[in-house]
């Protein structure tokens, strides 16, 4: 199967952290919020590309809010309306996220390839163990490892969250899951690839 054939015929689901974190400017003169907005629309265009009926889009911190059928402009509206405070609960996100997925892979309502979740984040989520289990359990629900990629981007300089991220993506399948279905890369990494490569990371690295 060729790159095309991969990355198209697949939904995309972006989930963005929103927490107070975000506020932190790491030198560059923008805050990481301002940075993600900019790789949030540079991400959906690419997606819009491919998925014609529109992305998912959820932000979260304490609470997450969920949008359906996002194209990439819509996208300046929803950053418009919020801004950076509380807390990073990622396993409520995470967790809606795929069983929505799974809830509609049961109904027939899912993509031939499946889908792509891309999640935007500065700093180690607020409980990490449970996302490793999350995933974990994830990788039980599939029939091949294409079928679903997790994509983790780094925004910022927190080094323990690049550490964390980078166990997460190395040591799944230690860790018990059926197939290593995430892929983990700093804005840095992201700046020297494609944003297809970034796409197909998720799904094959």
């Amino acid at each position: 199967m060729n790159i095309n054939e991969i990355v198209n015929d697949r939904d995309y689901t972006l989930i963005i952290d929103k927490s107070s974190s975000l506020n932190t400017d790491d030198g560059t003169g923008k805050t990481r919020w301002q940075i993600a907005q900019e790789s949030t629309f540079a991400l959906a265009k690419q997606c819009d590309e491919l998925d014609y009926d529109g992305i998912t889009i959820y932000l979260y911190s304490g609470r997450f809010r969920r949008y359906d059928n996002v194209n990439a402009e819509k996208i300046k509206e929803i950053y418009a309306l919020n801004e950076p405070m509380g807390k990073s609960d990622l396993k409520s996100v995470l967790q809606d996220a795929l069983d929505n997925y799974f809830q509609r892979k049961a109904e027939g309502k899912t993509k031939p390839n499946g889908e792509t979740m891309i999640i935007i984040t500065d700093g180690i989520p607020d409980e990490p163990k449970e996302i490793i289990k999350l995933i974990i359990d994830a990788t039980y629900k599939i029939e091949k490892d294409e079928e679903l990629g997790i994509s983790f981007i780094q925004i910022g300089k927190d080094r323990k969250a690049t550490e964390y991220f980078k166990a997460l993506d190395d040591l799944l399948e230690e860790a018990g899951a059926k197939f290593d279905i995430v892929d983990t890369i700093t804005l840095d990494d992201m700046q020297q690839m494609s944003l297809s490569q970034v796409l197909l990371n998720a799904l094959i690295d």
